[in-house]
């Protein structure tokens, strides 16, 4: 069992690292030939990165379209983010002192996350239209989601594990050992799922947390008078007739 999580683990880090370092870097090359914000859009550069904020931190768009899930939405990324960085002691001998700070605040994250969760999953089986596009993929992220959210709850309030187990037992791993594992039933439902996440994330849906930087609609700024862009089959078509006319 040792050897086999601590492989896992190690596979699922070079996964998500190398599939997040590709997909980002395929973002980056992606040719972005035509200005189309989302308007009103902002005409400063300044401008483009309060808006990329508040999209990131407030999900702005989403606030405008639709409240329901927005209020879902957010209550599940913001918990996420707690739920995170209380993780972080698992990787530190000494845990830095914010860490320590946020751990009651990360600890009653996992309410808030799992009813965000919830309000996502419904959201799927109760509105016709969202039903209608769903793929059974879409159930399963949240499911496995929720199932991760819900076994680490279940080992804080009622399945109490060693914690200093697990400490030891990361922090081994990030020393390239391989330390003995913390045996609970609960804890390797835990541990998979999170396992199989890393590895899909950067192949999934998922994959929306660095996209968003990169989104043409949200990182151009609304100045097409000023500096025009020029489509790639334009560059080529404006070629082929030069080369006609030196020709003729």
């Amino acid at each position: 069992m040792n050897i086999f999580f601590a492989f896992t683990f190690w596979f699922a880090t070079a996964v998500i690292t190398l599939g997040l370092a590709y997909k980002i870097r395929q973002y980056w090359r992606a040719d972005a030939s035509l200005r189309i914000p989302t308007t009103p859009a902002p005409t400063t550069s300044s401008g483009v990165v309060l808006r990329i904020i508040r999209e990131v931190v407030l999900f702005q768009s989403l606030f405008k379209s639709n409240k329901w899930i927005w209020i879902f939405g957010w209550m599940f990324h913001f918990s996420l983010l707690l739920v995170l960085a209380r993780h972080i002691r698992y990787f530190q001998e000494q845990p830095w002192v914010w860490v320590t700070l946020i751990q009651p605040f990360g600890k009653y994250a996992a309410y808030p996350m799992l009813i965000g969760l919830s309000g996502l999953l419904l959201r799927r089986f109760v509105v016709d239209r969202v039903r209608y596009i769903s793929s059974p993929s879409d159930y399963l992220m949240l499911i496995m989601l929720i199932t991760i959210g819900l076994s680490g709850l279940l080992m804080q309030l009622f399945f109490r594990i060693d914690i200093i187990a697990i400490q030891n037992y990361f922090i081994g791993l990030t020393a390239f050992e391989i330390p003995l594992f913390p045996s609970s039933l609960l804890l390797i439902l835990h541990l998979l799922l999170v396992a199989l996440l890393l590895i899909i994330f950067p192949f999934s849906k998922l994959l929306h947390a660095p996209g968003v930087f990169f989104s043409p609609t949200l990182n151009q700024v609304d100045n097409p008078r000023e500096r025009p862009y020029r489509t790639s089959l334009y560059n080529q078509s404006s070629q082929v007739s030069t080369t006609d006319n030196g020709h003729g």
